[in-house]
């Protein structure tokens, strides 16, 4: 479980202020996929990185009864003058686990190749999202954090990402931030849409997409 209590965070640039998170009040269940929806720039990267713990709130606070990943696709914890390999060792002990067993597991799921031998650095953003998703599937979280990483790859990769992603929400649940509504149905049952700063949350995916579709409809109409 992820709860958001009075969470906000506002963006000052000189006299510009943009809010990102206005007193958010929400509940991410246990054991559950939720889908995290909003237009462009609505701020769904930065509300990943708050409940991840990379980014801090302007007020408020996340709590969790478990285990929460880093959002799948930020590298901002990766050395860069690492190798892949390296970045998951040092990680692995972070977190306490067997370090072997998870660079066999990165290894085998990333195909990287000799690229997991060379500077993290050296990366193209598709090789830092297969190590960066491949790490967080080889950990076992009760939270998964999801940015449109499992759309990286040939449609192979992409099957067997959806595969290990299906296998971990058995036991743990994940917000999931992707601009596909046809990997939205696939990977979720419930979604949240973030839209001026306030969050709903639907127990009902389809019902969370058609709210998204309409404040799509309504920005449209305001911009002509």
């Amino acid at each position: 479980m992820v709860r958001l209590e009075n969470l906000t965070k506002v963006y000052r640039v000189g006299a510009d202020r943009t809010v990102v998170a206005d007193c958010i009040n929400a509940t991410f269940p246990a054991r559950t996929a939720v889908a995290l929806l909003g237009r462009n720039g609505a701020g769904k990267s930065t509300l990943l990185q708050i409940i991840a713990g990379t980014m801090s709130p302007t007020s408020g606070r996340v709590v969790s009864d478990g285990s929460i990943s880093w959002p799948v696709g930020f590298a901002g914890s990766f050395h860069g003058d690492l190798t892949g390999l390296q970045n998951v060792r040092f990680i692995g002990r972070v977190y306490g686990v067997d370090t072997d067993a998870l660079v066999d597991f990165v290894a085998d799921f990333a195909e990287l190749g000799r690229h997991f031998h060379q500077p993290f650095r050296t990366y193209s953003s598709g090789m830092r999202s297969r190590l960066t998703f491949g790490l967080s599937m080889g950990i076992r979280f009760d939270t998964y954090l999801v940015d449109e990483v499992t759309s990286v790859g040939d449609a192979a990769f992409r099957e067997k990402s959806d595969r290990v992603f299906m296998d971990r929400m058995a036991q743990s649940g994940a917000i999931v931030v992707s601009h596909s509504m046809r990997q939205i149905r696939r990977l979720c049952t419930a979604g949240a849409v973030l839209h001026r700063g306030r969050l709903t949350y639907y127990d009902d995916i389809e019902a969370a997409i058609e709210a998204h579709a309409r404040n799509l409809r309504v920005a449209s109409a305001d911009m002509d």
